[in-house]
Protein backbone atom coordinates (compact mmCIF):
# COMPACT_ATOMS: atom_id res chain seq x y z
CA UNK A 1 0.00 0.00 0.00
CA UNK A 2 0.77 3.80 -1.07
CA UNK A 3 0.61 5.99 1.88
CA UNK A 4 -0.16 9.68 1.00
CA UNK A 5 2.42 10.49 3.65
CA UNK A 6 5.96 9.82 5.17
CA UNK A 7 7.05 10.97 8.33
CA UNK A 8 9.34 13.81 8.33
CA UNK A 9 10.20 13.50 12.53
CA UNK A 10 8.81 13.36 15.86
CA UNK A 11 8.62 16.51 18.35
CA UNK A 12 8.75 16.21 22.08
CA UNK A 13 7.25 18.54 24.36
CA UNK A 14 9.27 19.36 27.13
CA UNK A 15 10.61 22.66 29.54
CA UNK A 16 14.21 22.55 28.44
CA UNK A 17 14.73 21.57 24.45
CA UNK A 18 19.11 21.54 24.68
CA UNK A 19 19.02 19.31 28.29
CA UNK A 20 16.51 16.66 26.39
CA UNK A 21 18.42 17.00 23.10
CA UNK A 22 21.76 16.34 25.12
CA UNK A 23 20.04 13.26 26.62
CA UNK A 24 18.76 11.57 23.85
CA UNK A 25 21.58 12.17 21.57
CA UNK A 26 23.81 10.44 24.43
CA UNK A 27 21.62 7.88 24.51
CA UNK A 28 21.37 7.05 20.60
CA UNK A 29 24.30 8.88 19.40
CA UNK A 30 22.92 11.14 16.90
CA UNK A 31 24.01 14.47 15.79
CA UNK A 32 22.28 17.58 17.44
CA UNK A 33 21.65 19.60 14.53
CA UNK A 34 20.10 22.33 16.21
CA UNK A 35 20.02 23.70 19.67
CA UNK A 36 18.71 26.88 21.38
CA UNK A 37 16.41 27.04 24.46
CA UNK A 38 12.83 27.00 22.86
CA UNK A 39 13.23 24.06 20.28
CA UNK A 40 16.46 21.52 19.61
CA UNK A 41 16.81 18.23 17.01
CA UNK A 42 19.11 15.46 16.88
CA UNK A 43 18.77 13.56 14.03
CA UNK A 44 21.27 10.23 12.62
CA UNK A 45 20.68 11.84 8.78
CA UNK A 46 17.54 10.19 8.14
CA UNK A 47 15.13 10.66 10.72
CA UNK A 48 14.59 13.28 13.38
CA UNK A 49 13.78 13.92 16.87
CA UNK A 50 12.66 17.39 17.89
CA UNK A 51 12.15 18.73 21.01
CA UNK A 52 9.88 21.55 21.65
CA UNK A 53 9.95 23.90 24.70
CA UNK A 54 6.26 23.63 26.00
CA UNK A 55 5.83 26.68 29.16
CA UNK A 56 4.89 24.58 32.76
CA UNK A 57 5.64 21.27 30.79
CA UNK A 58 3.57 18.56 33.01
CA UNK A 59 5.12 15.10 32.08
CA UNK A 60 2.66 11.79 32.04
CA UNK A 61 2.47 9.85 35.40
CA UNK A 62 3.85 6.11 34.85
CA UNK A 63 1.38 4.27 34.90
CA UNK A 64 -1.20 6.68 36.49
CA UNK A 65 -3.94 6.33 33.81
CA UNK A 66 -5.72 9.67 34.86
CA UNK A 67 -2.44 11.44 33.23
CA UNK A 68 -1.95 8.87 30.20
CA UNK A 69 1.45 8.87 28.49
CA UNK A 70 0.83 10.63 25.15
CA UNK A 71 3.70 8.43 23.12
CA UNK A 72 6.40 6.44 23.96
CA UNK A 73 9.97 5.77 22.02
CA UNK A 74 11.34 1.94 21.76
CA UNK A 75 14.70 2.07 21.40
CA UNK A 76 16.91 -1.64 20.68
CA UNK A 77 19.97 -2.10 22.77
CA UNK A 78 22.41 -5.11 22.99
CA UNK A 79 22.10 -5.19 26.81
CA UNK A 80 18.95 -4.21 28.88
CA UNK A 81 21.50 -3.99 32.19
CA UNK A 82 24.24 -2.03 30.56
CA UNK A 83 21.78 0.25 28.43
CA UNK A 84 19.63 0.81 31.81
CA UNK A 85 22.98 1.87 33.63
CA UNK A 86 23.65 3.84 30.87
CA UNK A 87 20.25 6.15 30.73
CA UNK A 88 20.21 6.20 34.23
CA UNK A 89 23.79 8.22 34.54
CA UNK A 90 22.61 10.20 31.61
CA UNK A 91 19.25 11.39 34.05
CA UNK A 92 16.74 8.37 33.21
CA UNK A 93 14.47 7.19 36.07
CA UNK A 94 13.21 3.51 36.26
CA UNK A 95 9.84 3.35 37.59
CA UNK A 96 8.54 0.69 39.69
CA UNK A 97 5.93 -0.46 37.40
CA UNK A 98 7.69 -2.91 34.75
CA UNK A 99 5.16 -4.93 32.41
CA UNK A 100 7.45 -6.49 30.47
CA UNK A 101 9.50 -8.12 33.14
CA UNK A 102 13.17 -8.90 31.30
CA UNK A 103 11.63 -8.65 27.92
CA UNK A 104 12.25 -4.52 28.13
CA UNK A 105 12.02 -1.63 30.39
CA UNK A 106 10.30 0.83 30.71
CA UNK A 107 12.73 4.14 31.65
CA UNK A 108 11.65 7.86 31.74
CA UNK A 109 14.18 10.44 29.95
CA UNK A 110 15.08 13.76 32.25
CA UNK A 111 11.89 15.62 31.10
CA UNK A 112 9.52 12.40 32.58
CA UNK A 113 8.63 10.98 28.97
CA UNK A 114 8.12 7.43 29.56
CA UNK A 115 10.45 4.94 27.27
CA UNK A 116 11.40 1.82 26.38
CA UNK A 117 14.27 0.14 25.82
CA UNK A 118 14.22 -3.72 24.06
CA UNK A 119 16.76 -6.60 23.40
CA UNK A 120 17.76 -5.92 19.77
CA UNK A 121 16.53 -9.09 17.71
CA UNK A 122 19.46 -12.13 17.13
Amino acid sequence: MTGIATLAMVNLDCGDPRALAEFYHQVLGWAVTHSEDAYAMISDGTTSIGFGRVDDHRPPRWPDQDSPKRYHLDLYVDDLDEAEARCRELGAATPDFQPGGERWRVLSDPAGHPFCICPRSQ
